[in-house]
């Protein structure tokens, strides 16, 4: 029994509907899966108690030793990294001042926002959902959002302050490398090699069958707008969701020498 965890955004129950429900051939594996929350999937991958998981890159920097990474399901791209928002405009040289919201420590959001502003240290971590509201009610001075946060933002009023992923383009040219689905290494070669056929295919069947995955989003997305959810799907999965390919390992490296670089990682 393969111990599966992924989180319930839509991106993710999309992109595995047709691996849960057995749309597809497993090659003779069984899982059993379960969804929580991207900063408590990092945890739990760093604690080992799955076998595939849906992490963060930043969290997957310090889980190479006992992970490998698969070659589908990433979420990566260009033009949908994570933002920093207030209730007032702020100016950059203000950010190292103030108290940051930040959706998790483990998130790629954290390490960009770090990358991004390297003397902000007043961070206070909390789940992604709740970040908005800490910033509505002045429990934090501004705030870093995640998946479908980027799209309701300005109907709350609040201000776009900076682009993290414009930032991480500009500064690397490389996509943006938000999460990506890994594996126990000690599941054995055969294994893990199974898991990247199935989860590839589970990927394309997908983006093949589009509306056959809505009902498990749907039932997942709480009470997400329908025209959000599609937004999110479309923003999250793209050609890198599908094989990660050279550009696509080429990023995930590049997060993990400039974390290095500036001493963000041991």
């Amino acid at each position: 029994m393969i111990r599966l965890a992924f989180s319930p955004c839509p991106n993710d129950t999309f992109i595995f509907d047709a691996l849960v429900h057995g749309k597809i051939d497993l090659e003779g594996l069984d899982f059993d899966f379960r969804m929580e929350d991207v900063e408590t999937l990092n945890l739990l991958a760093l604690k080992g108690q799955a076998d595939m998981i849906k992490v963060s890159y930043h969290a997957y920097l310090y889980l190479q030793p006992s992970f490998v990474l698969l070659q589908s399901g990433s979420a990566l791209g260009r033009g949908n990294g994570p933002l920093l928002i207030a209730k007032k405009d702020l100016s950059h040289e203000e950010i190292p001042l103030l108290t940051i919201a930040i959706p998790g420590e483990y998130t790629t959001a954290h390490l960009l926002f770090r990358l991004a502003f390297p003397d902000a240290l007043l961070r206070r971590f909390m789940v992604f959902n709740q970040v908005e509201e800490a910033v509505l009610n002045n429990r934090v001075d501004a705030g870093v959002i995640i998946h479908e946060n980027r799209f309701t933002y300005q109907e709350k009023g609040l201000k776009k302050i900076a682009d993290l992923g414009e930032f991480w383009e500009s500064l690397t040219h490389a996509p943006i490398p938000l999460g990506g689905i890994v594996a126990k290494r000690s599941l054995g070669y055969e294994v893990i090699n199974k898991l990247n056929r199935i989860m590839h295919r589970s990927v394309e069947y997908a983006m093949v069958n589009g509306p056959e995955a809505m009902p498990f989003v749907r039932a997942n997305a709480q009470e997400m707008d329908e025209k959000v959810m599609m937004k999110h799907i479309g923003l999250y999965v793209n050609n890198f969701t599908l094989q990660l390919g050279d550009e696509g390992k080429e990023a995930v490296s590049k997060l993990l020498e400039k974390a290095k670089e500036k001493k963000l990682i041991s």
